[in-house]
């Protein structure tokens, strides 16, 4: 067969490459850019690709596949969005497969189907067949085809393929490999007149002759009249509310062809009903903050919002999100947790009511693909995690991202091992849009680049109504161990100060970064201690449910009564997270209402909101976290906020460590005082002389800036250098070794910049797999990282030739965070 057209596509797979399909003629004039083809891949796949180009010319080299069905009668990404994938796959040295993989919404990603159906080749006879094959024969009778997945649920087992091979074989059954659409539109039953009393009113009249002898049928039928004045679409339980009637009195009206019922389309998307508000009048401080953007603007295009937590910057986000949006515009508003977004999507609702839609991972698959056409068509605001930066957007005029500095933007795996602030910089710059980047506590590559004038710096040094930034306590837990204050966890100081916050009908927040009861449970006789069969790390004991879990691959076991290794008894918890913590002060203050938010405790769509609006709601006078209590939360009667172990933060093997405890000592303690009066902050440490407490304590900015620059610049890390890491994974501890060893080789040989490494990972084995690091440092020289790529492409090609070693994986992270 003969075509004139060829699409180029994007399978969502870690290819690196697009493919040429051919284009049966009865497609060619619908085929556009943007839009979802079914295609053949492999020998008996299809997927749902997505064309990126059209052709009249031929590809060499190879057959070419026809097209075999259209998807989509619109695009369902702009070619912006491809330029975008394509820069992500291009920095981030993954492929443009696997950034469609992150990017599309689960049901736009259609993938092929095995099902399995009754061969017409044969007679019927079904007396030779084993009692399985009997059953899936005569199920296929019944029902033409099914998946193998049901297959397995019609013989209640899980291994199938070998009585399904044995039927093949016999020409029993035959596959066949078909796409399964995923999305499905909600639909609510709704109520309209039929013909000829749609199209004729003047003909009601007989409608009510036909019901004059069934009281309940004319009851329903006056009160559809009287609906149906103000609505279009009439559910059928509006209509039996509204009339005080069943079901029966309905059908009754439908076998006489006076109403009809029929299937509407609705969106899974909750509206906002209320009234809307006005903001708030600007203080002299937002307004001058507006006004140096503003100035910024005309010759940059990002600005750095430098404000103190509690400076009001939510307010001068409002200001030009109202701007951009009276312009035709669209604005992406990123956070880094969803924890913020609940807060936040309050206030903006009340604002901007229905022109905002709030995007995340703990959507339904459902509600991604109805926000995904939302933006297509044109939303204004998307409050959005970090997979924001993805959606279809037209017209990008606005993007701001809120907490700049915080390493949630960041995604670690699967690829693309993006940041969502980096990202999302460049997606503006494809709109030509412009970028604000608020915070109290900026990263340092954001602080250079707005000192080194590449971004405009705006700074917000007050606090909303003028409210002193908190007092701050630091308690040196050595001391308190000597003198025997420490009560378990707590110093006299802290337990005293929470006494009396509690006392002034004041709320407290306690922060500790690590979740659970317990991170190690140990033997002091033979010094054994719980570890994870899976993974060369501790297990963590969690009370609630009694057991020790891996917060890295899930194993969890009981608790042992007695030492596995010795048998001594009992054995010993030590350290301590958020589940002791809440234990513990159920001891100290019985009548106190706490509640605990980490991870274990957020679970479901609704659970940051609950514990947020509780607390809120001063249904919690204590509030215990991690980390998660330290981002842009706003309560108002918070009077105190406990640092429980500031050694924690500042002990990690990470050259961030010092930046991120600054960070996140100084955001838990902006929660305090924020309304009202003044807060207090005590922070708990055991070496309580570290430079960075000091920083924190006399809020010292710059003085931590200048100090980790410096030491940033003479090792050689970032924002000076730039980095990437590779973790050369397998099951095998020798494979891994060898693979790293070849891969260093290779890349001393080639870049233009340093290589440390290979060496053991910080946890040697996590899931089973081995793992070790090699870390690339290289210049910021332009065209740098594109030479970088061709080496390590050549190195991974070269180590999967290698016999024995094609297994081994290569995770590539650039600016790994």
């Amino acid at each position: 067969m003969t075509y004139t057209l060829y699409a180029e596509v994007v399978l969502p797979l870690p290819l690196p490459r697009v493919f040429s399909y051919a284009v049966p003629e009865e497609f060619v004039s619908k085929l556009q850019f943007g839009i979802r083809v079914e295609v053949p891949f492999g020998k008996n796949k299809r997927y749902s690709a997505l064309v990126v180009s059209l052709s009249n010319t031929p590809p060499e080299g190879y057959k070419v596949k026809p097209i075999i069905n259209i998807l989509d009668d619109e695009p369902i990404i702009y070619p912006v969005q491809y330029q975008f994938w394509k820069w992500i796959a291009g920095y981030y040295f993954s492929t443009v497969g696997e950034v469609m993989n992150a990017a599309l919404p689960a049901y736009l990603k259609l993938s092929g189907e095995t099902n399995i159906l009754l061969s017409p080749l044969y007679s019927d006879n079904f007396e030779h067949l084993s009692e399985k094959e009997y059953l899936i024969a005569s199920a296929l009778k019944n029902r033409e085809e099914f998946s193998i997945d049901e297959a397995r649920k019609i013989l209640d087992q899980k291994t199938v393929m070998p009585i399904i091979k044995k039927m093949l074989d016999e020409k029993i059954i035959y596959l066949h490999e078909t796409l399964k659409e995923k999305y499905k539109p909600k639909k609510v039953l709704c109520v309209r007149y039929a013909e000829p009393y749609a199209s004729d009113s003047s003909k009601l009249a007989q409608a009510f002759e036909l019901t004059k002898s069934a009281p309940k049928q004319t009851e329903t039928l006056l009160a559809y009249a009287q609906l149906s004045k103000t609505k279009t679409d009439i559910r059928k339980q509006e209509l039996y509310k509204m009339a005080n009637s069943s079901a029966a009195a309905l059908n009754g009206l439908v076998k006489k062809g006076i109403l009809e019922i029929y299937d509407k389309n609705i969106s899974r998307i909750e509206t906002y009903d209320d009234d809307l508000a006005q903001a708030h009048p600007l203080t002299a401080q937002q307004t001058r903050a507006i006004g140096e953007i503003d100035r910024h603007f005309e010759e940059k295009n990002t600005v750095l919002l430098h404000g103190v937590t509690g400076s009001g910057k939510t307010r001068v986000y409002i200001e030009k999100i109202w701007e951009a949006i009276s312009n035709g515009g669209q604005v992406l508003y990123i956070l880094p947790e969803i924890a913020l977004t609940s807060q936040i999507i309050g206030r903006l609702r009340q604002i901007f009511g229905d022109d905002i839609v709030v995007y995340h991972s703990r959507l339904n698959n459902n509600e991604r693909v109805e926000i995904w056409q939302q933006v297509l068509e044109g939303k204004p605001i998307v409050l959005s995690a970090r997979s924001g930066v993805f959606l279809p957007f037209q017209h990008l005029k606005l993007l701001i991202v809120d907490e700049e500095h915080d390493q949630s933007f960041k995604q670690f795996d699967p690829a693309p091992r993006y940041h969502g602030r980096d990202a999302g910089l460049m997606l503006a710059n494809l709109f030509k849009a412009k970028s604000i980047l608020g915070t109290a506590t900026p990263s340092l590559e954001t602080y250079v680049n707005a000192k080194n004038n590449k971004y405009g710096l705006v700074s917000m040094p007050d606090r909303f109504g003028n409210i002193m930034l908190p007092k701050i306590f630091l308690v040196d837990l050595k001391k308190e161990a000597k003198e025997h204050k420490l009560q378990s966890h707590f110093s006299s100081f802290l337990l005293d100060e929470i006494k009396a916050t509690l006392a002034n009908k004041q709320q407290v927040i306690l922060f500790q970064n690590r979740r659970g009861y317990a991170p190690t449970l140990t033997c002091n006789a033979c010094g054994w201690y719980s570890e994870c069969k899976n993974c060369d790390i501790g297990l963590t004991y969690h009370k609630y449910s009694d057991n020790l879990r891996c917060h890295f691959c899930g194993f969890h076991q009981k608790l042992p009564h007695a030492c596995p290794t010795c048998g001594t008894q009992p054995l010993t918890l030590a350290g301590f997270g958020t589940q002791k913590i809440e234990e513990e002060l159920k001891i100290f203050f019985p009548q106190a209402k706490t509640g605990r938010m980490d991870y274990d405790t957020t679970g479901g769509k609704t659970g940051f909101e609950r514990i947020i609006n509780a607390f809120d709601a001063r249904e919690i006078e204590i509030l215990v976290g991690t980390q998660m209590v330290t981002k842009g939360l706003d309560f108002d009667n918070v009077g105190l906020v406990g640092i429980m172990s500031a050694d924690q933060l500042l002990f990690f093997p990470d050259f961030r460590a010092a930046e991120r405890a600054f960070q996140q000592m100084t955001q838990v303690s902006g929660r305090a005082g924020r309304k009202n009066k003044r807060g207090k902050v005590v922070i708990q440490a055991f070496q309580s002389t570290h430079p960075v407490i000091k920083d924190v304590m006399d809020g010292q900015f710059e003085t931590f800036i200048q100090r980790e620059l410096a030491e940033r610049k003479a090792f050689g890390y970032p924002p000076y250098m730039r980095l990437i890491r590779l973790t050369i994974k397998h099951r095998q501890y020798q494979n891994v070794e060898t693979g790293a060893k070849l891969v260093a080789h290779i890349l001393n040989r080639g870049i233009k910049g340093q290589v440390i490494g290979p060496a053991w990972h910080a946890i040697p084995r996590i899931r089973n797999q081995y793992q070790m690091t090699i870390l690339i440092k290289l210049s910021r020289q332009k065209g740098i990282l594109a030479h970088t790529r061709s080496i390590l492409d050549q190195a991974i090609v070269s180590l999967k030739s290698q016999k024995g070693l094609s297994g081994v994986r290569v995770n590539v992270d650039v600016d790994p965070y």
